[in-house]
């Protein structure tokens, strides 16, 4: 045997061992290798699966979105939005309505779309036939449901204040405090002195008003209205007469008080204008209600004419402090152009008429004829001179007592 022999075979026994070391570190460093390309392939499995699932859930979100719940159906439902309301009030309430399915995924929606910051309260029309993208959109419009509201001619804020609380626009207590709020009518944009309440200054018209209308807006609304009527022309007029623009409201809104007859409003005015020009109290009916407003049920009584405040023309030789009501065009008209007479006096015909006197003498035949004769006033109404009117004068009312 050759020294070289065990050389080789320890060379060999080298070379095997390596090749034993060499294939055992090749067999662990295989085992490695297929453990992780395992656990690769359940992760990637799990994404697919979860993937899966999700794109199984896009498509049923965007069916949603996309889907009313009955096509066709174009039934108009409306849904009230309220200030304050969040995304998620509003969902549950169209909901309860059965006009989405899911109240959550509407949220998850108006979130996608990024529409939430727009809504708007007021009354909005929808349908069951509309998608809930549609009605998403409608909703964050701002375009709401405009309804009328009429201020009729004659009405009092009072009145009117609780026309806008009944039909749910605003609060009574906060349109009054506005209508009185001497900073807020400073920018309402009056060319003269700005007047110190709005008694007479909300023009009777009909208006267009949505739920989601704030207080101060609809006085502005109103309050524009009128000066779309009061103009140089006016003002020069009452300048004519001697009379500022809020002592002309004020005779105004008496005059379209006492008659719901157009073609007396004239006649009305002459014998106010009459009475002031030799100062005579104007002893109106209708003042001395709005005097004690607060308290009146209907009937006014012998008492509540000697009762002293700014309103009561029974007690002042002068125009009441201010208007009475709102008086609309042609009651404005009738105060800057009277009619030109010699009356002072006027007693109703119990119809809605008047018979209109020169003297104490001939007023005082008038009341007996008119007033105290049973039959002069059975069967006859102030309502019957116009009966599709909803606003007339008072029943009784009489210049000159």
């Amino acid at each position: 045997m050759s020294w070289i022999e065990p050389l080789e075979r320890k060379g060999i026994a080298i070379e095997t061992g390596l090749i034993r070391v060499t294939n055992s570190f090749t067999l662990v460093k295989k085992k490695d290798t297929l453990e992780g390309i395992m656990k690769k392939l359940v992760f990637a499995l799990l994404i697919l699966i979860i993937a899966g699932i999700s794109l199984v859930q896009v498509g049923r979100f965007v069916e949603f979105a996309t889907s009313p719940i009955e096509p066709g159906n174009e039934e108009t439902i409306v849904i009230d939005v309220q200030r304050g309301q969040s995304p998620q009030d509003i969902s549950r309430k169209l909901e309860e309505q059965k006009i989405i399915r899911n109240a959550k995924w509407f949220v998850w929606l108006g979130k996608f779309e990024r529409t939430w910051p727009k809504v708007k309260a007021g009354e909005y029309g929808v349908s069951t036939g509309m998608s809930p993208l549609k009605i998403l959109e409608i909703i964050t419009s701002g375009i709401s449901i405009n309804r009328s509201f009429t201020i009729h001619e004659g009405d009092n804020i009072y009145e009117v204040a609780d026309g806008l609380e009944s039909e749910g626009y605003v609060q009574k207590d906060r349109f009054l405090t506005l209508c009185r709020d001497p900073k807020f009518i400073s920018t309402l944009g009056f060319h003269d002195a700005p007047p110190l309440a709005l008694e007479g200054y909300l023009f009777p018209d009909t208006y267009f008003l949505n739920k989601g209308i704030s207080a101060e807006e609809i006085v502005k609304r109103m309050v524009k209205r009128f000066q779309l009527f009061w103009g140089e022309n006016e003002r020069k007029r009452a300048l004519e007469l001697g009379m500022t623009r809020h002592q002309l409201i004020t005779l105004a809104s008496m005059v379209e008080k006492e008659t719901g007859a157009p073609q007396e409003r004239p006649m009305i005015a002459s014998v106010f204008y009459n009475r002031l020009r030799k100062k005579m109290r104007l002893q109106s009916d209708p003042t001395t209600i709005y005097g004690m407003w607060d308290r009146y049920k209907g009937k006014i009584h012998k008492t509540d004419l000697s009762i002293e405040n700014p309103y009561n023309t029974y007690t002042i030789p002068a125009l009441p402090i201010g208007p009475i009501g709102n008086p609309g065009k042609e009651a404005l008209t009738a105060a800057l152009h009277p009619a030109t007479s010699n009356f002072l006096f006027f007693v109703s015909h119990n119809d809605g008429t008047h018979e209109f006197t020169e003297n104490y003498g001939a007023h005082q035949d008038a009341v007996r004829k008119f007033q105290l004769d049973p039959k002069m006033r059975e069967g006859k109404s102030w309502r019957d001179l116009n009966k599709k009117k909803t606003q007339t004068a008072a029943p009784a009312a009489s210049a000159g007592g």
